[in-house]
């Protein structure tokens, strides 16, 4: 519920200037305090390193090519615009400057891709799933709260028109199919936006 409420009033009332740092925090330490490991984050070595990054590689594109061609088209068909140019600017000016783009892969890789995947396919994902068992089943709060924290988090993706939920259900199935191999779920979200930097580096459109 705190993870929740963190979010919400980040993207819904900005009382917070972001949400990922406190949410990294809150995981790393709720995931020792609860599994007595830091392995258990999900991070340890792979079993296969080139099976983990081939995953996190055609996850990327999947997830690339079904914005392209299902999810961006049905967006504009319906009156929904992917605010792009937010993206960029928060970025700054990357079209054939390569420090900023370097600056920006920095930023992907350390914040995005990591901080997120911790903070909310490692912690909070996992936290409201452990709700959710937790609770008698008769009383259905443990799955109505979990329905309404993914609901909230929907429409918060939707009105800022940024990453559409289809690409972070794909990314979630990529990580729950990998056997909760977190690696694969940061891979997939670091290539993303790294071809996204790509693209702005060469100032070519980001849909």
């Amino acid at each position: 519920m705190l993870g929740g409420a963190i979010v919400i009033g980040h993207n819904v009332f900005h009382l917070l200037p972001n949400e990922v740092p406190i949410l990294v925090v809150l995981g790393l330490v709720s995931i020792r305090l609860r599994e007595v490991s830091w392995r258990a984050i999900g991070l340890g070595r792979p079993k296969s390193w080139w099976r983990t990054i081939a995953i996190g590689l055609a996850a990327a594109i999947l997830v690339l090519a079904a914005g392209q061609f299902i999810t961006e088209p049905l967006a504009r068909a319906i009156g929904l615009h992917a605010n792009a140019g937010a993206a960029a600017n928060a970025l700054g000016d990357m079209k054939g400057h390569a420090w900023n783009a370097l600056e920006g892969l920095v930023i992907v890789w350390t914040f995005a891709a990591f901080g997120e995947e911790i903070g909310y396919r490692r912690y909070l994902l996992a936290a409201l799933r452990m709700w959710e068992i937790a609770l008698p089943s008769p009383t259905g709060l443990g799955c109505s709260l979990s329905r309404c924290c993914s609901a909230s988090a929907i429409i918060i993706r939707v009105r800022q028109a940024c990453s559409p939920p289809p690409d972070g259900m794909m990314i979630g199935a990529t990580y729950l199919l990998s056997r909760r191999n977190l690696w694969v779920a940061v891979l997939t979200h670091g290539l993303i936006d790294t071809i996204g930097t790509a693209l702005l580096f060469f100032g070519l459109p980001l849909t």
